[in-house]
């Protein structure tokens, strides 16, 4: 999908759920990974996940637009446009947007590096950086902890 072509598909979804015209831009982000979209309130412009821009997830698109341009309209309406805002809730609920984009396998898995294991209860801490285990003890039964893993 192209940036008119999207452009399109926004102000068309807004003309026939909000009965309101989209009068800025959408944008496609590639960058993003987690989110599906972003409103940004200073110039009113719409970002767009750019891996939702496929076929296979047009119906996900969909609600991700719904969702932004209830930040939009009601922004713009001088009305509570935050997630935690009553008017927010029902607008979405009214219009049948997401309320969070579908994980379609973009987040990144955490390395660790380090792996420690408490030797009283057994309970393992995946970890990054180091540990001082003459410091550090377990945190749900204050054992001593064992360094059992280290990849490098």
């Amino acid at each position: 999908m192209s940036k008119a072509e999207l452009q399109q598909l926004v102000e068309q979804i807004s003309l026939n759920y909000f009965q309101r015209p989209f009068l800025h831009q959408a944008k496609i982000n590639r960058r993003m990974t987690t989110t599906g979209g972003r409103y940004h309130l200073d110039d009113h412009h719409l970002e767009i996940n750019a891996h939702f821009l496929v076929p296979e997830y047009r119906q996900a698109l969909i609600g991700i637009i719904k969702h932004e341009l209830c930040h939009y309209h009601l922004h713009l309406l001088g009305l509570g446009y935050r997630h935690r805002d009553a008017s927010f809730r029902t607008l979405l609920a009214k219009v049948g947007g997401s309320r969070y984009a579908p994980d379609i396998g973009l987040r990144r898995k955490k390395a660790f590096a380090y792996l420690y294991l408490c030797t009283n209860c057994g309970l393992k801490y995946p970890r990054k950086r180091r540990l001082n285990t003459s410091r550090y003890r377990c945190g749900k039964c204050a054992g001593k902890l064992k360094l059992i893993k280290k990849q490098k």
